[in-house]
């Protein structure tokens, strides 16, 4: 008989990501380990559950079998860590680090509440760069991270969340579509070396065969909050305004509102991952999991 739920955790995963690769990489164990797991419940089982194909997985009649049985289980271990939670009723403060954007603009003013109540319990932010929330979750400073930048660490947990866009923004009209040349016509306020935002644009920039060390650039800021507030002091300056490169999640607002006008590449999207992370000592935290699915529904 199995002794724990894990080999069928990483099964269930494999057959909901349908790929080997992408189960490891949100299980945060490596593919041999996916691999081997699997191997494992066909040896237990005496049958194969899983054959590769090369557009994904599929699963054999005895693999079809098993996943009920999985899912089934599944439900009981996630009811019944709700009725241990209710039981000790055990009081902590859930400490959530995000992104200064994420942070500010991308999550509703009520979700930190609505988040208290779903754990029931209390909820801290701390708002950072990508990269020390990531240090922060590293070090078990904060339980779960909400970041801008993928990140590479055999302790963390890395999930896709949800899709962002990068949008060139003034507080004067701009083209709704930017070619090459108009670059140059700028002042800019750029963010700061080192940030996730300035590595996507400069990718982009390569790709368009954009010089920035041409550009006219008037400062270089640490954060978002910063560029907005910035651009929105900047001189009102039709020939040659005043712009930057932004989340459209930071900007939205104050464009529906005609403070900031916004502008898209030719033929370029800029788009981006955010992602949530966690120490992978909490993969089976029913904080931690109760979050991450609050998180995922799209209700925060």
């Amino acid at each position: 008989m199995l002794k724990d739920f894990t080999k069928l955790e990483t099964f269930l995963t494999v057959v909901r990501e349908r790929s080997f690769s992408r189960a490891s990489a949100k299980l945060g164990i490596s593919q041999p380990a996916v691999t081997q797991q699997i191997k494992f419940l066909e040896k237990y089982l005496d049958t194969k559950i899983i054959e590769r194909k090369k557009n994904g997985i599929r699963l054999t009649n005895a693999g079809e079998e098993l996943y009920k049985v999985a899912v089934n289980l599944e439900r009981c271990i996630h009811e019944a860590d709700a009725d241990i939670l209710r039981i000790i009723n055990k009081k902590i403060t859930f400490r959530l680090g995000t992104s200064f954007t994420i942070g500010n603009y991308v999550l509703p003013g009520e979700c930190l509440n609505t988040l208290s109540q779903v754990i029931n319990n209390d909820v801290k932010l701390t708002i950072e760069v990508s990269r020390k929330i990531a240090e922060m979750v590293r070090e078990r400073k904060i339980d779960l991270g909400l970041i801008e930048a993928p990140i590479v660490d055999d302790d963390l947990v890395v999930r896709e969340w949800r899709e962002d866009e990068l949008v060139v923004f003034s507080n004067v009209p701009l083209p709704k579509i930017l070619r090459p040349e108009d670059l140059y016509e700028f002042k800019w306020v750029c963010r700061e070396e080192g940030s996730q935002t300035r590595k996507v644009v400069q990718e982009v920039f390569q790709e368009l065969g954009v010089g920035c060390k041409d550009f006219n650039v008037l400062s270089e800021v640490s954060n978002t909050t910063a560029v907005l507030q910035t651009i929105k002091r900047a001189e009102k300056d039709p020939e040659h305004p005043t712009v930057s490169i932004v989340s459209h999640y930071a900007v939205a607002e104050e464009v529906q509102n005609g403070i900031f006008y916004e502008a898209r590449f030719q033929g370029y999207t800029m788009k981006r991952k955010f992602y949530i992370i966690y120490h992978k000592d909490n993969k089976h935290n029913a904080y931690v999991n109760n979050t991450v699915d609050f998180i995922l529904s799209g209700k925060c």
